[in-house]
């Protein structure tokens, strides 16, 4: 059985992913947090940047997979990842997967983005995550497995907690009518990440749906399936014509049981809300 650790398992990408993938494999991950629950679960590890001792976590768990869902301090995230390289390319079998964003390409912005489009970032958390990219690619080609992921929402997701409270106290939300994107729910991308371990797949995949949304119609929609109250919509124009921050899948499409569209996002993202609305 596969031995994984999945770094930032507490996060909201993290934690689903390691819901998905604990009842078939071996997982690991860590936390930077005092929560009990963690600190008290064996299979967890306190990890927080500032503090460093990833060698000791990799010594320990000698995983054949590393999932990276990292956030923090840029430079201590890259010096991570340059300690991660140095863990797979010991470890001939192991690999890395690696959550990067559709912000890569957010230098972009006049069309919708692929998998084999080389990465254009204006933004510094967009040319991190480049860095991050080429760095992998680079010492570790083979090893490595890159997941650009649009927006993530669903039920429970930040964006849509947001919402909700922006809708409860009649709070600002903002919309931005020029952007064109694309999106997923966190439950997808865990049940994609399942799927790419269990085939063995690799390259870089853009784990986003086939089709895309103004930015706003997206928000007005999700409103609109919570209930008749809706937010203080707050239009914001970033440039004066339209734009993209859109990635779609092209070339390592997955089956069609594993992809997802802007209509199923919006359904996942308030379907207990609909649930809760039919049996009152």
């Amino acid at each position: 059985m596969n031995k994984i650790l999945i770094l930032g398992a507490s996060g909201f990408i993290g934690r689903s992913i390691y819901l998905e993938l604990q009842s078939y494999f071996d997982v690991f991950g860590t936390y930077c947090s005092n929560d009990k629950d963690y600190i008290n679960n064996q299979v967890y590890f306190k990890y927080c940047l500032e503090e460093g001792k990833l060698d000791t976590i990799l010594q320990t768990v000698q995983p054949d997979i590393i999932i990276s869902s990292l956030k923090g301090d840029y430079k201590l995230q890259f010096a991570a990842h340059r300690q991660l390289c140095d863990y797979i390319s010991g470890h001939r079998g192991a690999r890395i997967i690696y959550i990067s964003s559709k912000k890569v390409f957010d230098g972009k912005y006049t069309l919708p983005s692929y998998e084999n489009d080389e990465p254009l970032a204006e933004s510094d958390y967009g040319l991190f995550k480049v860095s991050i990219e080429k760095m992998l690619s680079k010492h570790i080609p083979v090893q490595t497995i890159i997941l650009r992921l649009p927006m993530v929402l669903g039920f429970h997701s930040p964006r849509i907690l947001q919402l909700r409270q922006a809708i409860k106290y009649k709070a600002t939300f903002e919309i931005y009518p020029n952007l064109t994107i694309s999106a997923t729910t966190v439950d997808k991308v865990a049940q994609q990440i399942h799927y790419i371990i269990s085939k063995k797949l690799d390259g870089i995949f853009h784990l986003a749906s086939d089709d895309m949304v103004h930015h706003d119609d997206l928000f007005r929609d999700i409103t609109s399936k919570i209930g008749d109250k809706k937010p203080i919509f707050k239009n914001v124009f970033r440039r004066d014509k339209n734009e993209y921050l859109a990635i779609l899948p092209k070339k390592n499409k997955l089956p069609k049981q594993y992809r997802i569209s802007v209509a199923k996002v919006i359904e996942d993202s308030t379907l207990s809300e609909e649930i809760t609305t039919f049996k009152n």
